[in-house]
């Protein structure tokens, strides 16, 4: 098997050498897929990453969500945690940790509950496992947070057979690509 970090480098070269038509498109349907979820109807909160870096965009789930009335939450990096706060658009975000955009100071901070949590990854496998980009943001948050559903994204080029597992990952409870709902 092959290790986190050549898995993070291929899949990295991958991303970057992907043709924007290409991310536009598959970003649309795996959004198209998350929205159709029962678990997204249900949630009162969506507590969303924001895409950067040819990562799947996630701007068509911020406005679906805000269309439908519900609240929608950002991360935030702070030290060694990641809190998630209550956003109203893209309007409400700057660039912070590494460039990525986050939360702009003065909003109020969501508590972490009767949610949709939609994350990312580097890399999966079809069981759901998953390598993160190495700094453990979501598995504490999650561990902190076990009542929201999480549902993580990616395109089917960041799939693998099996990546490696560590007994502190947190595992979404479903995948979504392009192709497939993993549950």
């Amino acid at each position: 098997m092959e290790t986190k970090t050549d898995i993070r480098k291929k899949v990295f070269r991958l991303r970057k050498e992907a043709p924007e038509e290409q991310i536009l498109r598959n970003s649309h349907e795996i959004c198209r897929r998350v929205i159709s979820l029962a678990e997204f109807d249900r949630a009162r909160w969506i507590y969303l990453y924001i895409d950067c870096r040819n990562e799947v965009m996630t701007g068509e789930i911020l406005r679906e969500a805000l269309a439908r009335g519900k609240q929608v939450a950002a991360p935030k990096v702070e030290g060694k945690e990641m809190i998630f706060f209550r956003i109203d658009g893209e309007e409400d975000l700057e660039p912070g940790y590494f460039g990525i955009r986050e939360p702009k100071q003065g909003l109020s901070a969501a508590d972490g509950s009767n949610g949709l949590m939609i994350m990312p990854g580097v890399a999966f496998d079809r069981s759901r496992g998953r390598v993160g980009y190495g700094g453990g943001f979501y598995d504490r948050y999650l561990a902190a947070h076990p009542d929201l559903f999480t549902a993580a994204v990616a395109f089917e080029f960041q799939l693998f057979d099996q990546v490696p597992r560590e007994e502190t990952d947190i595992l979404p409870r479903c995948l979504i690509t392009e192709k497939q709902i993993y549950r």
